[in-house]
């Protein structure tokens, strides 16, 4: 019976070896970040109950009350959400090999020339995912662990590295141009991007981004689907993303392939839910509980509908050529007055502010206006931050004044990932 494996170690030749230990043996693998307390690294064994442990030095040791994977079962994924409780999105080895390919395909990575550097947290798919697209495509690889601008210059001058996945904040400390391509994931990517920069949208349960520069990859199919209805018929259309291989140089525009975008019920852009599906989803979800037995029907939970289109929980507009545009979380939409506002949209625009060294943005309850608008923010200069009046003014010249915060809070620091993004559900 397959097993579970957890590595609880840093990036490195050593993880990659572990890596391919388990699954030769049929098992799967369970990446833990290094840099979890002890309490954390307990909740997570016993939400997902690895049968085995691998610690930082490669000593192995047996776990109680490991929990079987099923046959072909690759990865288990370890994602919070929204909410904070762990939970284990199951990828197999047909969705990382359809995840390598499709990534692969629309880069133009070629073997023979490219060299992957991977220096994110492997316990994030965005970073495992480096290292799986390698081991499926014979791609050549570096595994670092951890992000260092010193690091990744010498591995471009001594190990051969053009093909680099990245998050804004380390974007901002390295020379994009001695790569060929720079893939962004995690948080949101900065407004001025360098011209071999690819944006990504994905999430842990589509095994990494699925959508680059807005098209869909190949086998990739997005529909935006309303909350209310609105007035059309008609089947949605289909839009123009795909992949071609390409020479090493820009990173190009889509080109025609099977990539499929529709708007469901809409003839232009549309705009809302998107829901995804292709060959590289998550299997199901992983909630062990208090089951014993691998095979308990109650084990595994499959989040996609019967037809296997995933429920994102995010909101996007979807133009009539099939392009998407990622507006935020569903969970984060601030309902204002009855007027929408992202915070993501506020928080662009109030980054540029002098005096604000990073901003959060978020909703409280408001006895007049159902929500009101919230600005954290890190001040530059903790003796002179930024006034409420200059917020809302900003916000003012770019959005809807119904968009402007009514409350400010000054904050040391915000509550992120080690990718990055904001934890916003630890705000309040």
């Amino acid at each position: 019976m397959a097993s579970l494996v957890a590595l609880a170690m840093a990036g490195g030749p050593l993880f990659v070896q572990e890596l391919q230990r388990a699954w030769d043996e049929g098992d799967a693998v369970l990446p833990i970040d290094p840099r979890l307390p002890e309490v954390g690294v307990r909740r997570l064994v016993a939400a997902l109950r690895p049968a085995s442990m691998v610690d930082a030095d490669g000593s192995r040791r047996r776990l109680a009350d490991g929990v079987a994977v099923e046959p072909g079962d690759a990865l288990v994924m370890a994602t919070s959400g929204t909410t904070g409780d762990p939970k284990g999105c199951v990828l197999t080895h047909a969705a990382v090999a359809a995840s390598a390919r499709a990534t692969s395909d629309r880069l133009g990575v070629d073997p023979e020339v490219d060299r992957w550097l991977a220096c994110l947290p492997l316990s994030h798919v965005g970073g495992l995912s480096v290292v799986t697209r390698a081991l499926v495509t014979g791609t050549p690889l570096s595994v670092h662990p951890g992000f260092s601008a010193k690091a990744a210059a010498d591995a471009v001058r001594s190990e051969g590295v053009t093909m680099v996945a990245l998050v804004a904040t380390a974007l901002r400390r390295v020379d994009a141009g001695t790569f060929r391509t720079v893939v962004l994931g995690g948080s949101a990517p900065p407004a001025e991007l360098p011209g071999n920069a690819v944006t990504t949208y994905g999430m842990t349960e589509t095994g990494s981004g699925v959508v680059y520069d807005g098209w869909p990859l190949d086998g990739v199919e997005i529909e935006v689907v309303p909350a209310v209805p609105g007035p059309g018929s008609g089947r949605p259309r289909s839009g123009r993303p795909g992949s071609g291989r390409r020479e090493p140089g820009p990173v190009p525009g889509p080109a025609p392939g099977s990539g499929v975008a529709r708007a469901a019920g809409a003839v232009g852009a549309s705009e809302g839910e998107i829901h995804l599906r292709g060959p590289m989803l998550v299997r199901a979800y992983r909630q062990c509980g208090a089951s014993t037995d691998g095979r308990d029907p109650d084990l595994y939970q499959d989040p996609k509908s019967a037809d296997g289109w995933l429920a994102t929980g995010d909101w996007g507009v979807l133009s009539a050529d099939g392009r998407l545009s990622v507006l935020g979380r569903l969970s984060d939409l601030v309902i204002t007055g009855g007027e929408n506002v992202w915070p993501a949209a506020v928080e662009e625009a109030l980054q540029c502010l002098p005096g604000v060294a990073a901003v959060a943005v978020g909703g409280r309850p408001d006895p007049e206006w159902g929500q009101r608008v919230v600005a954290w923010i890190v001040p530059a200069d903790p003796l002179d931050p930024p006034t409420l009046e200059s917020l809302r003014a900003r916000v003012a010249e770019e959005l809807p004044r119904f968009a402007a915060p009514r409350e400010l809070v000054l904050v040391n620091s915000l509550p992120r990932t080690s990718l990055g993004k904001v934890t916003r559900y630890q705000l309040a």
